[in-house]
C-alpha cells in the first residue's frame, strides 16, 4: 500500500511568541488536512510567512511595519509569489520507505509530479536528500536520495501514482478553497506549476548549499 501526503517543512523562527503554535522540529514536515487543529493552522502560517520573510521588491509595495507582527507578516500579505517549503511526501507502508521532498523544494511545484506522468517522464524535489521520481514504461521509480548508491527506492504503478496525486489534492483545503474578497496570494502560492521557480525566499542552511 502507498500512501501520499502533501507536507510543510517547518521553519520555526527564534523565540516565535506572536501567536500560539505546536511544538515543532526544525526542519521537519507538517502534513497538510483539513483535519488540522488550531495550533497546527498557527504552526503553518508561522512557517509560511517565515519562509517569505523578506521585503518586496516592487517600488509600488507599502513599505514594511515597523511593528513585530506587521513586519512578519509583510512578505506573506505583499508578495505575490510565495515560497512554501515541503512537498508530497510518499511512504510505502508494506516496506516502511518514505520519499520526502529535499531542501529548497517548494508546495508550488508539486506539479512537477505530472511531469513524471505526462511530460519529460521524471522530476526530481530539492536536495539532501536528493529525491527523484523516474516514469519506466507503466511504472515509476522513486528513488529517496539520488546522491546514494545504495538508496532505498519505491516502485508502483503510474496509474497508482496518478490516483496517489489526485488524492491528495483533493485532502489539502488550499487546493479547493475559495481565498478572501481581494487577498488570493496565499492561495496562488500553493498552486501546482512547472519549473522554473523563479525565487527561493528562504535560504537553504549553510550545511546544505
Amino acid at each position: 500500500m502507498f500512501v501520499m501526503q502533501p507536507v510543510l517543512e517547518i521553519r520555526v523562527p527564534e523565540d516565535f511568541a506572536l501567536w500560539p503554535i505546536v511544538g515543532a522540529e526544525p526542519h521537519g514536515f507538517l502534513p497538510l488536512s483539513g483535519a488540522l487543529g488550531p495550533g497546527e493552522v498557527g504552526t503553518a502560517v508561522m512557517s509560511i510567512a517565515a519562509c517569505n520573510d523578506a521585503v518586496p521588491e516592487a517600488a509600488d509595495q507599502a513599505p514594511r511595519p515597523a511593528s513585530s507582527l506587521g513586519a512578519f507578516l509583510h512578505g506573506l500579505l505583499a508578495l505575490d509569489d510565495l515560497f512554501v517549503s515541503g512537498g508530497l511526501r510518499v511512504t510505502d507502508t508494506s516496506t516502511g520507505v518514505t520519499l520526502v521532498p529535499g531542501c529548497c523544494n517548494g508546495l508550488e511545484e508539486r506539479g512537477d509530479w505530472l511531469d513524471v506522468l505526462d511530460g519529460g517522464g521524471w522530476a526530481s524535489f530539492g536536495h539532501d536528500p536528493s529525491s527523484l521520481a523516474e516514469r519506466r514504461g507503466d511504472t515509476v521509480r522513486l528513488t529517496v536520495d539520488a546522491e546514494r548508491d545504495d538508496s532505498p527506492v519505491i516502485e508502483l504503478p503510474t496509474v497508482e501514482l496518478r490516483r496517489l496525486l489526485a488524492g491528495a489534492e483533493r485532502t489539502w483545503p488550499a487546493s479547493s478553497a475559495s481565498p478572501p474578497p481581494g487577498r488570493s496570494g496565499v492561495f496562488r502560492s500553493v498552486r501546482p506549476r512547472s519549473r522554473p521557480r523563479s525565487h527561493v525566499r528562504w535560504p537553504c542552511p549553510p550545511e546544505l548549499s
